[in-house]
């Protein structure tokens, strides 16, 4: 049975067990659990302390685990970084109060910075050679400037209204993160066996959700002229209507293609477009 730990509260909980569902597999934690069989999978969740989990993949006590980068940086433990997930992103930045004359990075030379990172942090300014005092706070960062703790901050920012809402303005960023699929060094073969299907599934659902299948109506003198525009994994598929004097064009196109090709195909003829949303995607 494979062990998988995920996070026990917070941001990324949600999207690893959305991920979990349209893998196929269940999860029942209706009781707040902290260790639950899968229905459908051959798997155990551990739901930890973000801040452990990457202690428990590296002594093997999990053998894989759904984690943020910035966990996997901060902690740097020894596991083998499997493949982005897609969902929480968000940033690791500098961010001081606003009205401060900050003129770029040098600025926080001698300064305090308040943060949950402080190995990340301190790692960035030794390449920058500055020199600041890092004061490691475990939440609520951003009141740190506040109440006279910080000169600046350095904290995870997906959306900002958090540094909105404590005065602050962001800076300068020092990574992007996202979740993250995460293993032992070694694990044993029949569980490999166990990650290589859980793998094919996620890459189902996750180019799944990065594409759409595209359907449209085309006279057929522009079947040509429309198929040369689309951006499709392979030729698209044309199909006869009961009208002889039009075609069918189905394909499948990045969702982010869509909208730069959109007024280029009705310029080229095609009419009656829909979009529509794949749930999973074998390549």
């Amino acid at each position: 049975m494979l062990k998988l730990a995920v996070q026990k509260s917070g941001r990324l909980l949600e999207g690893s067990l959305d991920l979990l569902k349209s893998c196929g597999i269940k999860i029942d934690n209706g009781e707040d659990r902290l260790r639950v069989t899968a229905t459908h999978f051959p798997m155990e969740l551990y739901f930890l302390r973000n801040a452990d989990i990457p202690q428990y993949v590296q002594d093997g006590i999990a053998d894989i685990a759904i984690l943020g980068e910035n966990t996997l940086v901060e902690k740097n433990r020894e596991m083998d970084k499997i493949m982005p997930l897609g969902f929480s992103k968000c940033r690791l930045s500098i961010a001081v109060p606003k009205g401060v004359n900050y003129k770029g990075i040098q600025w926080l030379e001698g300064k305090k910075i308040a943060t949950s990172y402080p190995h990340s942090l301190a790692n960035y300014l030794d390449n920058l050679k500055i020199k600041a005092d890092i004061h490691e706070i475990s939440g609520s960062v951003e009141i740190a400037p506040n109440i006279g703790l910080a000169d600046a901050i350095c904290d995870l920012v997906s959306s900002g209204s958090t540094l909105f809402k404590n005065n602050l303005v962001e800076k300068d960023v020092l990574f992007k993160s996202e979740a993250w699929l995460v293993s032992h060094k070694t694990i044993s073969q029949e569980k490999k066996v166990l990650l290589d299907k859980l793998i094919f599934r996620m890459k189902a659902v996750l180019t799944a959700a990065n594409n759409k299948y595209l359907l449209m109506n085309v006279p057929n003198d522009k079947v040509k002229e429309v198929i040369e525009l689309l951006p499709g994994m392979k030729s698209p598929t044309v199909m006869p209507l009961a009208d002889q004097q039009w075609s069918s064009v189905h394909t499948v196109i990045g969702e982010d293609q869509f909208w730069d090709i959109i007024d280029r195909l009705k310029d080229a003829g095609a009419q009656g477009i829909l979009v529509i949303p794949i749930q999973k995607m074998i390549l």
